[in-house]
């Protein structure tokens, strides 16, 4: 899979292909991997669903351990209307462009997204990997579709995220007196890979690499005065 579908119903369909496709092997973290993070913004205050041609700031970040080895932006524009489980046709252009534009090839990537906690299995984090083959965790601040109770108020401290009885993710602790997010199983990874992954790189309550990209789209969008 190379290309982004242009309408809903295309989408909808693509995605049926990603959860019915068989998987690639998965994905085994090297010793020191480069991480990284990327993550889209929208004019500030936009209600609703938003409308096609939407300015979209896009931003990526790389890490190895905790030195930032690369950044990279994109401007794009909106290819759709936000609809629920269609996030990948408003901002997966936008995410892939500032991806490919990373100096180095990061070994994993962290998404804003969900991956397998989604209506048809496929959310953005396993879409975008689809396309840029290469292995994908999703972090968000809830959970989608998937449910479980929260883990206890200490650090590293997870709990299972469930979809029609299947681990799909896992509620994370990263930061003692801080709500949990949830970390997603993505492309050629799976919810436990995920949960480690996350870890290794944060130091606040969002993965490092995710912060960086978030900090950067939204300092691009403000120069241009959105």
């Amino acid at each position: 899979m190379n290309t982004w579908p242009a309408t809903a119903d295309e989408l909808i369909a693509a995605q049926q292909a990603l959860a019915a496709a068989v998987r690639p092997p998965p994905w085994h973290p090297p010793a020191d991997p480069i991480v990284a993070g990327c993550f889209a913004c929208l004019p500030r205050g936009e209600s609703g669903a938003g409308a096609v041609g939407d300015p979209v700031w896009a931003a990526a970040a790389e890490y190895r351990g905790r030195q930032c080895v690369g950044r990279a932006s994109a401007r794009c524009t909106a290819g759709g209307r936000y609809l629920p489980g269609l996030l990948a046709l408003r901002v997966g252009p936008a995410l892939e462009a500032a991806v490919r534009a990373l100096p180095e090839a990061a070994d994993v990537l962290i998404v804003d997204a969900t991956g397998y906690d989604h209506p048809r299995r496929a959310g953005l984090a396993v879409h975008l990997g689809a396309v840029l083959s290469m292995p994908t965790i999703g972090v968000t601040h809830r959970a989608l579709l998937a449910a479980g109770d929260w883990p206890p108020d200490e650090r590293s401290a997870v709990s299972p995220l469930l979809l029609d009885g299947d681990i799909v993710g896992y509620w994370l602790r990263s930061r003692t007196g801080r709500r949990p997010v949830a970390v997603h199983a993505g492309w050629q990874t799976d919810a436990a890979t995920a949960v480690r992954v996350v870890l290794s790189v944060t130091r606040h309550r969002t993965p490092t690499p995710l912060r960086e990209a978030r900090r950067m789209a939204r300092v691009a969008r403000a120069r241009d005065g959105r």
